[in-house]
């Protein structure tokens, strides 16, 4: 049996288990139940009517979280010439072409997010047993393989987060730090949500937002009633 420490106990006393809140109520608790140290990250779970193991109801997509998500995102590009130079200008951290493959195979990965053109596809796709596992394989559905380097780097510096739904069709997103406070942190919620609804699949069938909680990284798991979703997107 899973023993929790008193610091959680107390925070989770604060909760009704059996209510379903609204975004509001819900942010407003998981910060006042953080008690780490440090700032937390606030996270979203948001449980689909869609079966994953079928092509036609993966859920995956972007979105540029309006106040990000609190951290510093490192960004490796891989591109060659004026490419090159567009990529630094942008803020990307670390740029190369097959050199930069060379240091990965090597085992070097201090880097978040990686981005690639796509004539360098064939040199980094002998990297996708090692950035694949780790989620940061560039993908061109996902936008992070373009010629548009520039605004690739730009959107992920700025705030840009991708997701998509697990086997059990659940959506797992950093909304940001409790340090952002419940405004913020309610427009990034308002950002996410509107983007998982738009990308309802066709093929999806009954209720579609099935279930929602937040919580914080050390604190308990808050429900929030999903018909309050519509309330969130009219503020």
């Amino acid at each position: 049996m899973t023993r929790r420490g008193k610091r959680y106990t107390n925070s989770s006393h604060k909760l009704d288990r059996l209510k379903r809140y609204s975004f509001q109520e819900a942010v407003g608790l998981a910060l006042d139940c953080a008690y780490a140290k440090f700032d937390e990250s606030v996270e979203l779970a948001v449980k689909l009517g869609v079966d994953p193991r079928h092509a036609d109801q993966m859920v995956r997509g972007t979105v540029v979280l309006p106040h990000g998500v609190g951290r510093k995102v490192r960004v490796a590009v891989f591109a060659k010439g004026e490419k090159e130079k567009e990529a630094l200008e942008a803020g990307a951290d670390y740029v190369g072409s097959d050199d930069l493959v060379e240091k990965i195979q090597k085992g070097w990965l201090e880097f978040d997010k990686a981005i690639a053109t796509p004539d360098m596809m064939s040199s980094v796709g002998k990297l996708g047993r090692i950035l694949g596992p780790r989620g940061m394989m560039p993908n061109a559905k996902l936008g992070t393989v373009t010629f548009d380097v520039a605004r690739a780097v730009e959107e992920i510096k700025a705030g840009k987060i991708d997701f998509k739904a697990e086997k059990a069709g659940i959506v797992h997103a950093p909304m940001g730090k409790v340090s952002f406070g419940v405004g913020k942190l309610l427009e990034n919620i308002a950002a996410f949500m509107d983007t998982v609804l738009r990308l309802k699949p066709p093929a999806s069938k009954g209720t579609y937002l099935r279930s929602i909680g937040i919580s914080t990284s050390m604190g308990p798991g808050i429900k929030v009633d999903p018909a309050y979703v519509k309330d969130l997107l009219n503020q």
